[in-house]
């Protein structure tokens, strides 16, 4: 029996891909290890989003061909497929075995047969398919995840937004919806086998459905029918899918969760502009408004660049105070980074690094603030928690879950409570774990 070793990087698309990865290994007699030395197979699910995440993925690979010299060792996923698309002159890592491009890791087995046919004539074996043009939805699924209680379920790929700071539509191609039928079939067996809770992601979660006539709603919908699934949540969203129906329906349905990340990016119609985003401030703002109508106090987080290339003072200034005026729970803000093959690498007035920092902890604090005032409030209040896991005390059994708004929360109780929904009173802030 050969020992397989996998590790992720990147996001909840790609979590969810390695597990289903690890899955499809599980099923067809291969026994998973632990990422360390004495593995027979490395896989590395590899990420593209900036030069940063590029250099991880090399690393990673590097690290697992010097663990076992005689290892095979599979780069899979966007990095790799973004390699590709640079064109034939593009190199893969003499560390590097196996490639397995996007929309081929449901074909991981068989890779994997064909490869110990091919090794003997010393060829890297490549599964590659072109991105860009295809429209097939790839066939991966689980019955199972690391996590205890809570499941993500990619239900859609590929993005047609093509902003200037994102590579992201080069590496995952345009948008292929999973079927509805097919999501339910998955959350039925993950019903089964005792998840309660589950969060519907993709790489642009709000464009579900625009290529086959399907709506993210009547997903949300269907899978609020399905026994035993008794919290439904979702990934990043973008502005344009809240209008007034999706929102009046969805706050209708006991299982959703008040929990929105709307990513933002810059609070400046200047410079969403030009990052190429297809909303405005005023319309951002009009869409906060419309779910605080509709639930009460929901969780709003958010992403947010600092430094994009041509953001002057003003126009930061202008990203700052909206940032303030909107109040969210959770602001995630990241310093603009050149992305080779972006075209806001190429664009004039790039920031520079001073700048991006001293404008970076300003929001920071900003965020801090609010998510203090936002938590405050719970305070005296009781709130539902899906208990997830005991955490280690000596003197005391306590356990922690989240509530529907995803705030952290900690109780004690010498009872097994994991998997369990409890109703809990926030004393006070030591309660908050995070």
């Amino acid at each position: 029996m050969k020992k397989v070793a996998l590790h992720n990087l990147g996001c909840k698309v790609n979590a969810y891909e390695t597990e289903a990865m690890q899955e499809l290994l599980e099923n067809s007699g291969y026994e998973i290890v632990p990422f360390k030395e004495g593995a027979d197979i490395y896989i590395i699910n590899t990420c593209t989003v900036t030069n940063v995440a590029d250099r991880k993925s090399r690393q990673m690979l590097h690290r697992a061909k010097k663990m076992n010299q005689n290892a095979i060792v599979v780069a899979a996923g966007c990095y790799v497929q973004a390699e590709k698309n640079k064109g034939p002159d593009g190199q893969i890592d003499s560390c590097i075995d196996i490639v397995v491009g996007n929309n081929k890791k449901q074909d991981l087995i068989q890779i994997l047969a064909d490869y110990e046919q091919e090794h003997a004539a010393g060829i890297i074996h490549e599964s590659w398919i072109d991105i860009n043009r295809t429209r097939e939805y790839e066939n991966l699924s689980l019955s199972k995840t690391g996590e205890h209680t809570r499941a993500y379920i990619k239900v859609q790929d590929g993005c047609n937004q093509f902003c200037t700071f994102c590579i992201i539509p080069f590496a995952r191609g345009r948008v292929r919806s999973r079927s509805e039928a097919e999501v339910v079939r998955e959350v039925e067996q993950l019903a089964r086998n005792g998840y309660q809770e589950v969060v519907l992601t993709g790489i642009h979660l709000s464009s579900y459905g625009v290529d086959c006539g399907g709506d993210l709603l009547s997903l949300i919908q269907a899978v609020d029918q399905v026994t035993g699934i008794k919290r439904i949540r979702l990934g990043s969203l973008e502005p344009r899918v809240i209008d007034e129906i999706f929102v009046k329906a969805i706050a209708r349905l006991d299982t959703f969760c008040p929990h929105f990340h709307l990513s933002l990016q810059s609070g400046c119609d200047q410079t969403l502009e030009r990052m190429k985003r297809r909303y405005t401030v005023a319309e951002f703002h009009q869409k906060c408004n419309l779910l605080r109508k509709y639930f009460t106090n929901p969780a709003l987080t958010t992403d947010v660049i600092v430094g994009f290339p041509g953001e002057i003072e003003e126009e930061f200034e202008a990203s700052r105070a909206f940032i303030e005026e909107i109040r969210f729970y959770e602001t995630h803000v990241f310093k603009y980074s050149k992305r080779k093959g972006t075209k806001a690498a190429e664009m004039v007035g790039q920031i520079d690094e001073k700048t991006k920092i001293r404008r970076s902890n300003m929001l920071i604090e900003i965020g801090k603030k609010r998510q203090m005032e936002y938590e405050s409030v719970l305070i005296g209040k009781t709130v539902e928690v899906l208990i997830e896991e005991k955490i280690q005390s000596e003197e005391k059994k306590i356990w922690v879950g989240h509530t529907k708004e995803y705030v952290k929360v900690a109780v004690e109780s010498t009872e097994n409570l994991r998997n369990k929904v409890i109703n809990v009173v926030i004393e006070d802030r030591s309660q908050i774990i995070h």
